[in-house]
């Protein structure tokens, strides 16, 4: 018996004590005419292999960070890293210097400090960074490297050193992804255009766009999905229409554009995730009568400590009861809950359940934010939306607010948050995102004027304590507790009562207009 298979042999009878309910694999590997053994497992239907002895038994170089749990698979013009417990793969480009980041629809999983990764979602990625194909057939569970090659630039529309040719269409393509909760059509676009209009009838989906030019192949062969049957495309007096024949299934749809990249973006849900409490709700219940206030941690979990040890969780709820007083004194119609009103210790998912069981309308959820260095010379304030993050700073933040399950009694319960609510949260939450992306747009305008910490925008990244409120809703970082001039605004009465004023001024606009809006909306 050589050294390798004794290796593997003790690896397959160690993984059963480990992973009790999971079917054992046996996967191979052909890259360069030999074939290699991979240790892995089933879950959830599911193939799972160790990045690390991916690597190492196929020869390829490859990085594995202990203390921060990474691996990062090294080929010739790109590096793909793999974080541990994580469902965000960094693309970098050696070329360029720059990272791409994507996120899939499942989490990497950490046995015995080995990731596993599940290879239904990331052979495409490891295709990308290989720039080769890489498949994976389910069917004799083998892994492939073919020999066709893959110009990883082009088929993502990636920045180049040397310049990329535009398209000689508005619309150059059109491709359609299937999601855990519905069907995602996206329309490639060399240039920003305006969102078309979109209607339903007699299961067609219908989308007008205006004059812009369209590629006229960009409807064939598109019918592969779940939920659309067909694909038409037309030009009536110049401007572009496409009809979407829709199988059985499909609830709504909703049109949005992609802010990297200028894709206008089409879901189509599917009736399995549709919430009919919120499509049947009577005008009466879309009033805008309660505010939801989340001081965030609290109890055993301190959250961020400043430079001289000011706790966030004592600044959050501050500032938290100074916003509800201004709202019950000045808003009297509208009343306001909280999540906490002491110093106690609240699970995420039982926020959310709060702002539901209460009915609000609005989600406000008041952190600050801390780097690991301290003293730090950044500051600055930010208000998050809920969506994958798109940048490196925005998934170190989501993964700091997110590291309080850590402080729970079932930390599992988040899994199939990760698992598929973040997979497309445009389409879980579409109904609620302008509402979102209105208010936090009023409260960084109100910012500017009030407070004194300056402003760093209006940013995105994927939050638990947001996915569990069915509402219109922000994560606000009100400034860094690890900048000294920070937190002695954030902990002084002044500054508190300042934050407080500029939330509930962006409260008040907000408030007009989506009342304006819902009556709109509502006929």
């Amino acid at each position: 018996m050589t050294k390798r298979t004794l290796i593997l042999t003790l690896l397959f009878l160690l993984l059963p004590s480990l992973l009790p309910a999971q079917r054992l694999l046996k996967v191979s590997v052909v890259k360069d005419g030999k074939t290699y053994f991979v240790p892995s497992f089933k879950k959830k239907g599911l193939t799972y292999i160790s990045i690390d002895d991916f690597c190492k038994n196929t020869g390829l170089n490859y990085y594995k960070n202990n203390k921060t749990k990474k691996t990062e698979v090294k080929f010739k013009n790109f590096n793909l890293k793999f974080t541990a417990k994580n469902n965000f793969i960094i693309l970098h480009s050696k070329q360029n210097k720059e990272n791409y980041i994507y996120q899939i629809p499942v989490s990497t999983l950490l046995i015995k400090d080995r990731i596993f990764i599940p290879l239904e979602y990331t052979a495409g990625y490891l295709s990308l960074a290989a720039e080769r194909e890489i498949v994976y057939n389910r069917l004799n569970k083998q892994i492939k490297f073919t020999g066709n090659k893959i110009d990883t630039y082009a088929k993502l529309n990636l920045k180049r050193k040397s310049p990329v040719v535009n398209s000689a269409y508005d619309i150059y393509g059109l491709e359609i992804e299937e999601k855990v909760n519905g069907t995602l059509i996206r329309f490639k676009t060399s240039k920003k255009i305006i969102e078309p209009r979109g209607s339903l009838n007699n299961d067609k989906l219908y989308l007008f766009f205006a004059k812009y030019s369209v590629n006229p192949g960009i409807a064939a062969n598109r019918i592969n999905s779940e939920l659309i049957k067909s694909v038409k495309f037309k030009s009536v007096k110049g401007n572009p229409q496409f009809e979407f024949a829709l199988r059985e299934g499909y609830s709504s749809f909703d049109i949005s554009t992609d802010i990297d990249n200028n894709d206008i973006l089409v879901s189509i849900h599917n009736k399995i995730f549709r919430n009919p409490e919120f499509e049947n709700k009577a005008a009466e219940k879309w009033k805008f009568d309660v505010v939801v206030i989340d001081p965030g941690h609290g109890g055993r979990d301190p959250g961020s400590i400043g430079v001289t040890g000011k706790k966030e969780k004592d600044i959050n709820l501050a500032i938290a009861k100074k916003l509800g007083n201004l709202i019950s004194k000045r808003l009297k119609d509208v009343k306001v809950v909280y999540t906490r009103k002491d110093d106690r210790f609240v699970e995420l998912y039982k926020r959310g359940k709060i702002a539901n069981a209460n009915d609000g309308k609005l989600f406000i959820s008041i952190h600050a934010n801390s780097l690991r260095r301290k003293p730090s010379k950044t500051r600055g304030f930010e208000v998050y939306l809920l969506r994958p993050g798109r940048t490196k700073e925005a998934i170190e933040i989501a993964e700091l607010e997110n590291s309080v399950i850590k402080y729970e009694e079932n930390p599992d319960r988040y899994k199939k948050l990760t698992d598929e609510n973040f997979i497309l949260i445009s389409m879980a939450r579409s109904s609620f995102m302008r509402f979102s992306e209105t208010f936090a747009d009023y409260l960084n305008n109100e910012w500017k004027k009030e407070v004194s910490i300056p402003t760093r925008g209006i940013k995105q990244a994927g939050f638990y304590v947001l996915v569990g409120a069915s509402m219109p809703g922000v994560l606000i970082e009100t400034g860094f507790l690890s900048n000294k001039k920070d937190e002695k605004y954030l902990s002084s009465n002044k500054g508190q009562q300042e934050i407080a004023e500029a939330i509930f001024k962006a409260v008040l606009k907000y408030k007009k207009y989506y009342e304006k809006s819902v009556k709109k909306d509502l006929g």
